[in-house]
């Protein structure tokens, strides 16, 4: 009997407003064992993940947003380019904020590019994006994936020392109240005759 090692499925949230590119990268993506979701807009992808813009007051597309593991963008779309949807990513109040994004693009522009790793792109792809380009997407992921697991850990510790700050705190004043009060002493007046 064999026993199979179950890998870890990242999801891979992917977005791009041309049909066949956003089908090849879907390809690549789930040939290299991710599993994919695909929006043809920035919007569509912001209301996936939960952050829709002010304008929007649709509901979310899904509910499972959270569990997305890494963005893959396309830079040029109408609407909103990939990088004001890195952008929003990266500016949100909500642990989305760390999801590493990926930006793709036919065009080979120096000055685009550092304005996307500058702004917090974890990789610029140029198109036609390939297989071997997949290989590099796991080590954000797991990055990605330490830091929130780091992030949790901080806020479960604060939670553990302010839950110990209580105690301690009402231990003192326990403390300090028995302290207070004193035991009435029994004193013997016995008198003999």
């Amino acid at each position: 009997m064999a026993v199979v090692a179950t890998e870890t499925q990242y999801r891979v949230l992917a977005v791009d407003d041309n049909l066949l590119d956003r089908k090849l990268i879907e390809r690549l993506l789930k040939t290299s064992s991710y599993q994919v979701t695909t929006v043809d807009s920035g919007r569509k992808a912001l209301q996936f993940l939960g952050l829709q813009d002010d304008q929007s007051n649709s509901p979310s597309v899904s509910s499972d947003h959270h569990d997305i593991n890494l963005v893959i963008t396309d830079y040029c779309m109408p609407e909103m380019t990939g990088y004001e949807l890195l952008k929003k990513i990266k500016e949100s109040s909500s642990s989305l904020k760390d999801i590493p994004v990926v930006i793709m693009s036919s065009e080979n522009v120096p000055a685009r590019i550092n304005r996307c790793l500058e702004e917090g792109a974890e990789e610029f792809f140029l198109k036609p994006v390939r297989l071997s380009d997949m290989g590099r997407l796991k080590p954000h992921i797991l990055k990605g994936k330490y830091k929130e697991q780091q992030e949790q850990e901080v806020l479960q510790n604060n939670n553990n020392t302010s839950s110990n700050n209580y105690s301690n705190k009402r231990k003192a004043e326990d403390d300090e109240t028995s302290r207070g009060m004193t035991r009435p002493r029994f004193t013997s007046s016995l008198t003999m005759p």
